[in-house]
Parts: C-alpha cells; sequence; structure tokens
C-alpha cells in the first residue's frame, strides 16, 4: 500500500512543496543572518548548506585567517546545531574524538562497572580542524562515524546524533609532517570547497567590523527535526533521465582507464571519478534547486555543483603538475566539451534515443529537440 500518493510517480506533495519553499526562504534568512558574522563568502556558504541538506560532508580548503572556524560556528547557531572543533594534531588518539570507557563506582554499594564517556565528535556539526594532521588510525574512527554514522568503542556501536555534518579542513600551503588522506578516504567526501582571499572591499569591512567592539547574535533559522525532514523531501525532488545521464556522461568522462575520453583526460589524468560521484552532483543538484525555488533539476544545476563535487576525485599525473594543469583546469574543458542542453545532447546517436524517450520529446533530424505536445 502506497501512504503517499505521489510516491511512485515522483512528484511532490502540496505539503512537500511547502516545506521546499520553507527551505528556500530558510536559506535567504541564514544569508542574512550570516553577514552579521561573515564578510563575503557566500558561495562558501551555499556549498556548505547544500551538503547539509543533502546529508554529505565536505572538505574546506584555504589559508589560515579567513574565518572558515567562524563561519562553521555561525552556521550551526543560525540551525540551532550542537557545534564543536577538534584541533587534530600528530599525537592524537581515536578515543580522544569518539570517547573511552572509565571504571565508575558505586559509593553506596562499592560496585564498579564501565561507564562509556563521550567524546567531541558527539555532536550534530563537527569541525575537524587539519584533519590531515593526524595519523590514518584517528583519521579512519572520524571516517567511520561520516560512513556508517556510529562509532564502534569496546565492542559497542554508538550512534551519532541526527543530523551529523563533518568539515574537515586543510592547509594548502604547509604539506611537511602531514598525513595526506587518500583517495578512498576523499572520495567519502561530498564536496571539496575553497575558501579565497577576499575582495579589497571585503577586506576592509573585515578590517574595519574585527578591530571595534562588536557584539553579534545570530537568530535561529531552522533546527535539527525541521533539518532532517527538508533532507528527506531532497531525496523526493524528482530528476529527469537527461539529467541523469548528463551528470553520468561528466563523470564518465574522467575514467581514463575506459579509453573513450577526451584528450585532455588522456594527458592529464591518471585516475578518475568513481559512481559517487554521479550520485553527489545529482543530490548537490537537487539541493541547489530548491534553494532557488524550483522543484526539478536542471543541468545547469549539475555544473554548478560539478567542481566542489570531481576536483579532489581527479587523480592528475605528472603532466598536468608540470604544465600546471590542476583538476578545476579539467574540469572547466570537460564542461565546455560535454553538452548541457537537450537539443545539443540530441545531436549525439548514443544519447538522443534516451533524451527523446525520457523526456517525451521527439528528436528531428538528429540536431532539434521538439515536444510532444508542441510539434
Amino acid at each position: 500500500m502506497i501512504d503517499n500518493p505521489n510516491a511512485a510517480t515522483g512528484e511532490l506533495t502540496p505539503d512537500e512543496i511547502q516545506a521546499a519553499e520553507r527551505l528556500s526562504q530558510a536559506y535567504k534568512a541564514i544569508r542574512a543572518e550570516m553577514g552579521k558574522a561573515i564578510v563575503g563568502q557566500a558561495q562558501v556558504l551555499e556549498e556548505l548548506l547544500m551538503c547539509i541538506f543533502a546529508k554529505g560532508h565536505a572538505i574546506l580548503e584555504g589559508v589560515p585567517g579567513l574565518a572558515k572556524t567562524l563561519m562553521v560556528s555561525s552556521l550551526a547557531d543560525c540551525l540551532d546545531l550542537d557545534f564543536t572543533r577538534i584541533q587534530f594534531t600528530p599525537d592524537l588518539m581515536p578515543s580522544d574524538i569518539t570517547g573511552t570507557e572509565v571504571i565508575q563506582e558505586d559509593k553506596a554499594t562499592g560496585h564498579r562497572e564501565f561507564k562509556f564517556l563521550r567524546g567531541p565528535i558527539f555532536a550534530n556539526i563537527i569541525l575537524a580542524d587539519e584533519i590531515n594532521r593526524t595519523p590514518p588510525k584517528t583519521q579512519a574512527a572520524l571516517l567511520e562515524a561520516m560512513q556508517e554514522r556510529q562509532v564502534s568503542v569496546g565492542g559497542n556501536a554508538m550512534q551519532m546524533k541526527d543530523p551529523f555534518f563533518v568539515l574537515a579542513t586543510q592547509n594548502p600551503i604547509e604539506q611537511e609532517g602531514t598525513y595526506p588522506l587518500p583517495e578512498a578516504q576523499l572520495d567519502r567526501f561530498m564536496f571539496k570547497i575553497f575558501v579565497d582571499y577576499p575582495t579589497w572591499d571585503e577586506e576592509f569591512d573585515i578590517v574595519r567590523l574585527t578591530t571595534a567592539i562588536q557584539q553579534t547574535e545570530l537568530s535561529r533559522i531552522l533546527n535539527g527535526d525541521e533539518i532532517i525532514a527538508l533532507q528527506n523531501i531532497i531525496r523526493r525532488v524528482p530528476v529527469a533521465d537527461h539529467v541523469i545521464q548528463y551528470a553520468m556522461r561528466l563523470v564518465r568522462a574522467t575514467r581514463v582507464l575506459t579509453g573513450d575520453v577526451p584528450e585532455i583526460v588522456k594527458d592529464y589524468v591518471s585516475w578518475g571519478a568513481g559512481p559517487r560521484a554521479c550520485q553527489y552532483l545529482i543530490l548537490a543538484g537537487k539541493v541547489r534547486a530548491v534553494l532557488y525555488g524550483r522543484y526539478h533539476v536542471s543541468t545547469d544545476d549539475i555544473r554548478e555543483v560539478a567542481k566542489p563535487v570531481l576536483r579532489h576525485r581527479l587523480v592528475t599525473n605528472f603532466n598536468a603538475d608540470a604544465e600546471g594543469f590542476d583538476s578545476d583546469k579539467i574540469i572547466d574543458r570537460l564542461l565546455e566539451l560535454i553538452p548541457a542542453k537537450d537539443s545539443t545532447i540530441a545531436s549525439n546517436p548514443a544519447t538522443s534515443k534516451a533524451v527523446g524517450a525520457s523526456s517525451g520529446q521527439t528528436v528531428i533530424s538528429g540536431h532539434e529537440v521538439v515536444d510532444e505536445e508542441t510539434a
């Protein structure tokens, strides 16, 4: 029996549409509130929110002093969520973040028993500061919590709070004495977000505001229960088949070992993105569509989230490093080479039939896409 009559059709119910509108309005309110504490960084904030509402995690990369901690703690205040910051160091042990068992004695009876003391990871939003400075065994404890949403202590599985979001930071200018995350662990992060230097006007405002007496109180826009409900609604946002196909074409074009890839990939990429990249492109596209007041995903949404989803999933080779081709430049080139519009996709014989069938459209002369209702 289907409780939701629209579940089979993939359409949102009126109540779900109303909730999605609430998310779009909340996004505008959060940006306004965050503007009281953070100058600029609108793109970074948008990508952080995409990760939260898609139940993902993110790596934040930027030089020191760009207000990464302040941004995340302020976001937690706006969302009424618990926030903890863990400074990762070479001597940090897994029990330092997950918690440990201690012997506790009952003074009345003298009975002793083990009691689990929860670590800082048991919060809604975790800022894992400089995650690449701690050994792999401690990184693995955090990654288990990210993937399984639980930690194993003393043979018992401890469930994490919900919602649960990990934001790990890395310093791009200092790599000595670090433990870089392997590609298999990087793939668990939905986004890799770059935090750039502020513009002239933004830096002027930063200096003026932070060198004066300032007391900022942020209003609560959403709470944990509302966020969980919105996360579930995001999964219900419909996606046309041709949008899924476009996301797949982007990802599959990075897999140099498959052979049929653009020349830039053959020349500069040693390993491409896996299926998880397709999943995150679609999920991020769903969140972006709702944030901007739409209830369907377009190829433009996929293009906008391509860099944060793919940049840490492409392993470049020596030629790319020698010629200054980073993953962002390769993604830019792929976005130019791989068509996004329906009319261009239809010109490809391999995809025209699938796109026309999935979207209820007729392909004319192999180049134009015309709606059957209007033809």
